[in-house]
């Protein structure tokens, strides 16, 4: 083994202190929101709250947290998330595997046509005006049927569909098992790894879903969170309008405090679910893409 030198110590230091330089200014604006949504109103109003938070107080989170407007764009997000994620995995686990097989007629020609809409899109009017001929404005599935599957994500799927030994279909056709079966009762359970990560994928896609929302939805009972965010924090002042709550609770509410309070909130969801994956993360995304 070979000895480490003076020099090679320091060169490490410096990478290590650079990394975690890098991750602190990477948190200071997150830091500094979770400050806000904790710290007292006159230390946030003037401006005297930084990476920690100045007092201590949970009336704003509480306020949001508990809000029905709130609550109900949350409930809204979590049905787009699941049932779109859902969706997603399952259908671009469905398009991979036949694109796996090389011996497929025309799969290069067909590559092509999945290849190119990475590249190339419609554009925002021809997509409105595909989805108001649909019939989708104004719905649910406006915000999830035109991300049903990623085209990346599907390329992921189907490099791992190619890492799997052959073997297992041929002694699956053997014993008798259809398309269906195989794919659903051998191979799918042995791609968690890649499946777990594609689903965050889509996940975190489906919860950040903003631009679509506010081109598609119109009813303020189907807004999805991340519109109700903007709304926050473009006019945190007038949130408390209309809110049933006391003079005295609304006395120590401030719009900085308000909007930091939402993002954090809005945040939380997605930040509880990574840790749980995140032992599948970088196994799938490695063992999904490095093959070509």
């Amino acid at each position: 083994m070979k000895r480490r030198t003076i020099r090679d110590i320091g060169l490490d230091a410096v990478v290590y202190g650079t990394l975690v330089l890098m991750a602190f200014a990477t948190l200071l604006p997150f830091l500094n929101v979770l400050s806000k949504s904790v710290s007292e109103e006159w230390a946030v109003v003037s401006g005297k709250v930084g990476v920690f938070p100045v007092g201590f107080q949970f009336e704003t989170m509480k306020f949001v947290i508990t809000s029905y407007e709130f609550l109900r764009s949350f409930s809204v997000s979590i049905y787009i998330t699941v049932v779109g994620t859902l969706l997603s995995l399952l259908l671009t686990a469905i398009s991979a595997y036949p694109l796996s097989k090389r011996h497929l007629p025309g799969i290069k020609f067909i590559m092509l046509l999945f290849v190119f809409t990475m590249l190339f899109g419609g554009g925002i009017i021809p997509n409105y005006l595909l989805i108001r001929s649909l019939g989708l404005i104004d719905s649910l599935w406006a915000l999830i049927l035109p991300s049903l599957i990623s085209v990346f994500n599907l390329l992921v799927i189907k490099s791992y569909f190619e890492g799997l030994p052959e073997s297992l279909e041929e002694s699956a056709r053997i014993d008798g098992a259809r398309t269906l079966t195989i794919l659903f009762r051998i191979l799918l359970p042995l791609c968690g790894p890649v499946l777990a990560t594609i689903a965050l994928f889509y996940a975190v896609g489906y919860w950040n879903e903003f631009f679509n929302a506010m081109i598609y939805i119109n009813s303020p009972s189907l807004k999805p969170l991340q519109l109700y965010l903007r709304d926050i924090v473009l006019n945190a002042a007038s949130a408390t309008a209309g809110i049933d709550r006391t003079a005295d609770e609304l006395m120590n509410l401030s719009p900085d405090n308000v909007r930091s309070a939402t993002v954090i909130a809005s945040t939380i969801p997605i930040l509880i679910v990574y840790p749980l994956l995140q032992k599948y993360f970088i196994k799938g995304v490695l063992i999904g893409s490095v093959k070509g």
